[in-house]
């Protein structure tokens, strides 16, 4: 109320103040009322005009629970606008029964694209899937995701090398894997989630009589290296199927065992195999006879071909970098695994070198991991007469190669048969790897790879190639290598072990 003062020229003039104070008032609520209904966005813009309005209050801040302040907190005349808009929630909906306050966890930090398989991948666990969530989540918050997903604990294991917690969780209830997963990916506290991969071990046929002769010895000049060194003392890490450490050739080889499975340990064709491959020294000479094994079962033998799963492969990799191997060997195959790939990574940043089998799945195979993950030295396999052995996968991400096909092999309870796979060959150049690093402890994951192409023997098209990658390994060769000759390698087998064209 706005008081007379008695002088006729005075309240004119007072009287015309008036109305246009009521006006502007009048106004500013008209144009308040028309931006509430306004779209979300459209509000925001207006918004922030509006706040600029002489007298404007600052807009109030952003609200929880799908709720935003409207930001009309002008102070006008006679008028209070506080009015919040809504914001409808965007996204799946899932009740939130984590625990508030300070015992809520954090959001996880995602780690790229979505785990979910391909929509044509069946190497997997069907009603399987391996959660990622961090060290620092309480168990209510674990309790209340298992309740959310409904999902059926199996196991947990901390791991070292990627520095968080693995949940292997079973589905109950017939959804499928990639459902779960990307329900899953949608909850704030997951770091990631993936199918429970199945691998395969890379040994393509058996015999039982063959000649005895071990072509590869000559193949790759193990007798000349082993006048130099034998691998004294390296420890090999083998995630395979478990070793026959009573076999004759075998004999002290074999410095732990580490079991991944919860079935009754047996020795296995497979595992004997590869660490005779390495470390025999009996009848059968291995590519580093004075090299100690690390046995890791992480693939049951129980079926017709022995599988390993994620997990399970994990909990190995973990266990032989905890346990200071220098070099881990993984005569499998299988589909690309985010989890594994970081721990990969992982591995070799610590020093580790990793050997891998290239597989047995032939020439229009698509690239098989871990052998064609960019971390791994991947080795395809040759005949007697230095032919890529017919199953052997091919690709740019090939290193080398190695004998595979018809190789004699040592067999629990002490035996011995034919047998062909790139498995075989990785085992050679893991061996070979251990005469290195006898040699020269100090060389690095990195400069391993650069020595073995440099002194490979250049078979097939001339210069590295899908094949054979930069040439069959050579063991004299590579223990033996000096600098310069190192620094005058050709570019090309550089771009060999990086995959660049």
């Amino acid at each position: 109320m706005i008081p007379k003062s008695g002088n006729r020229f005075s309240d004119k003039i007072i009287r015309k103040r008036k109305m246009r104070m009521n006006r502007k008032t009048a106004l500013l609520c008209l144009i308040a009322l028309a931006l509430l209904t306004l779209a979300p966005e459209d509000g925001a813009r207006a918004q922030k005009v509006f706040s600029r309005a002489p007298g404007a209050a600052p807009a109030a801040p952003r609200g929880g629970d799908g709720y935003r302040s409207s930001g009309f907190g002008a102070s006008i005349p006679g008028v209070l606008l506080a009015i919040p808009q809504f914001i409808p929630p965007q996204g799946p909906q899932t009740i939130d029964d984590t625990p508030s306050g300070p015992n809520r966890p954090q959001r996880a930090t995602r780690r790229g694209p979505s785990g979910a398989p391909p929509a044509n991948e069946r190497r997997m666990v069907p009603n399987e899937v391996v959660i990622e969530l961090p060290n620092t989540m309480t168990p209510q918050a674990i309790d209340a995701l298992q309740r959310r997903s409904r999902l059926v604990r199996i196991e947990s294991q901390v791991f070292q090398l990627t520095g968080t917690t693995l949940h292997r969780w079973r589905i109950a209830d017939g959804r499928s894997v990639a459902t779960m997963i990307r329900q899953l990916e949608a909850d704030q506290v997951v770091s990631s989630a993936q199918p429970n991969y199945l691998f395969t071990l890379q040994q393509s046929e058996s015999k039982a009589e063959g000649d005895p002769a071990q072509y590869e010895l000559a193949k790759l000049h193990l007798p000349q290296a082993h006048q130099i060194a034998r691998g004294d003392n390296v420890l090999v890490a083998v995630i395979d199927s478990g070793v026959d450490e009573a076999h004759p050739d075998l004999a002290g080889s074999v410095a732990q065992r580490y079991d991944t499975l919860t079935t009754p340990m047996a020795p296995h064709m497979h595992g004997t195999a590869i660490a005779g491959l390495i470390a025999a020294h009996g009848r059968l000479m291995g590519s580093a006879p004075g090299a100690h094994v690390l046995a890791i079962r992480a693939f049951d033998p129980a079926g017709k071909t022995a599988e390993g799963s994620t997990f399970n492969i994990l909990k190995g990799l973990d266990f032989a970098v905890a346990n200071h191997a220098r070099v881990i060997n993984m005569s499998f195959a299988g589909p690309g695994d985010p989890m594994i790939r970081r721990a990969l990574e992982a591995a070799r940043k610590k020093g580790v070198v990793l050997v891998a089998a290239a597989g047995n799945a032939g020439a229009k195979s698509p690239p098989l991991y871990p052998g064609a993950d960019p971390n791994v030295i991947a080795v395809s396999a040759t005949d007697a007469d230095d032919k890529l052995f017919e199953a052997s996968n091919r690709g740019t991400y090939i290193a080398v190669a190695a004998p595979g096909a018809q190789i004699l092999v040592a067999i629990p309870g002490g035996g011995y048969e034919m047998s062909s796979g790139t498995s075989y060959s990785a085992a050679e150049v893991s061996g070979i790897v251990a005469l290195m690093l006898e040699r020269k402890p100090g060389l690095s994951p990195d400069k391993v790879m650069t020595i073995l192409q440099a002194t490979a023997k250049d078979l097939g098209p001339k210069g590295p190639d899908v094949m054979f990658g930069a040439g069959l390994a050579d063991a004299y060769g590579a223990i033996t290598a000096e600098e310069p000759a190192l620094a005058a390698a050709p570019r090309a087998l550089e771009r060999a072990s990086t995959g660049k064209k």
